[in-house]
This record gives structure tokens, C-alpha cells and sequence, in this order.
């Protein structure tokens, strides 16, 4: 018995075709879902107590229930969902505290946005009240160009903004609103 040239081709090349067949599969799914994920945060985080120093000096400690963190994204960042408390300490070692119902820290300019009640309240008492206010980590400073109202010794002042180094040594309220005196 012969076997023809032919024929021998013939199937090798049908079974060549059939072999590429069975073993390419649709990757619509796993496309599908690398595009889900890019948008979920690459981690959770509970109970978040972090702090930072400064040449070996504790200049700032940040603590959350919950974190959510992004930094899969092109301009990544961490976003406190459940709120922050944020403890900043000067050379002293005294500390002034801001909380806030809602925080995002972007990563790429070191600037923490606070949002939702934020209050900033110093160790000499003095107050702030602000629906958001920024915090610029590498300069230190605090800043919004929303409403705001500060309560310094004697007097409230309100006005369109904030401006303030963190142990508000130079703080000012930007487009004075109302002033009153108060009563110690």
C-alpha cells in the first residue's frame, strides 16, 4: 500500500490546524476582568496608625480605621474612607490635631486632602473649622480656598480661606467675612 505525498500533507496540516484550534481559548474574560481590577484599590487596609519623622523626630502620626490603597494608578494615592485623625508634632514635640470624615493622601505631591467637618485644634487652643482643608506634607503647611472659621485667643474670625504654616504661627483667614470678639 502507497501512500500518496498529498495526503500525508493534507493532514498534517489539518491536524497542525485543529491543535491551534483546541488550544486558543477566548481571553474576552481575562480581559474583562484586568479592566475591573484597575479600577479596585491593589489593597485594604483596617486599624491604620502610621507615622512619619523627620531626622529621627516624630513630626506626624495618621490614624484611620480603613485605607484603601491605589497606587496601581498612574497618579496614585490612598483614600480614608471612615476619616483620619492626623496628630501633627513641632520641634517641641507639641501637637496639633485634624480630623475629618474623609481623607485621600496623593501620593505624587505629598498633599492630604481633608474633607467633611474638619477641625484643626492646636495646644494653645486655638481652632479651626473648614468642610476641606489641605495639607501639604514636604512644605507643612495647611491651606483651602473654601469657607472657613478660625477661633484664635479673643476672637472668631470667618472668611473665604485658609492659610496657615501647621502650628499656625501664621495663620490667616482669607477674605475676612466677620470677626467677633469673644469671651475667655
Amino acid at each position: 500500500m502507497q501512500i500518496d505525498k498529498s495526503h500525508i500533507i493534507k493532514n498534517s496540516v489539518i491536524a497542525f490546524a485543529m491543535t491551534l484550534f483546541f488550544t486558543c481559548k477566548s481571553n474576552l474574560e481575562d480581559v474583562k476582568q484586568l479592566s475591573m481590577s484597575a479600577n479596585d484599590p491593589v489593597g485594604i487596609s483596617d486599624s491604620i496608625n502610621v507615622k512619619r519623622t523627620d531626622s529621627g523626630r516624630l513630626s506626624a502620626n495618621l490614624i484611620s480605621p480603613k485605607m484603601y490603597d491605589y497606587s496601581n494608578r498612574m497618579f496614585s494615592y490612598s483614600e480614608f474612607p471612615d476619616g483620619i485623625v492626623l496628630h501633627l508634632y513641632d520641634k517641641n514635640d507639641a501637637q496639633t490635631t485634624i480630623i475629618a470624615d474623609y481623607a485621600i493622601i496623593y501620593n505624587n505631591t505629598d498633599v492630604i486632602d481633608l474633607k467633611g467637618n474638619v477641625i484643626a485644634a492646636t495646644p494653645t487652643k486655638d481652632t479651626l473649622f473648614a468642610e476641606q482643608l489641605y495639607y501639604d506634607q514636604s512644605k507643612e503647611w495647611l491651606f483651602t480656598n473654601l469657607p472657613a472659621t478660625y477661633r484664635s485667643k479673643g476672637y472668631v474670625t470667618s472668611g473665604n480661606g485658609f492659610d496657615s504654616d501647621k502650628d499656625f504661627k501664621k495663620a490667616e483667614i482669607l477674605g475676612v467675612t466677620g470677626q467677633f470678639a469673644v469671651q475667655e
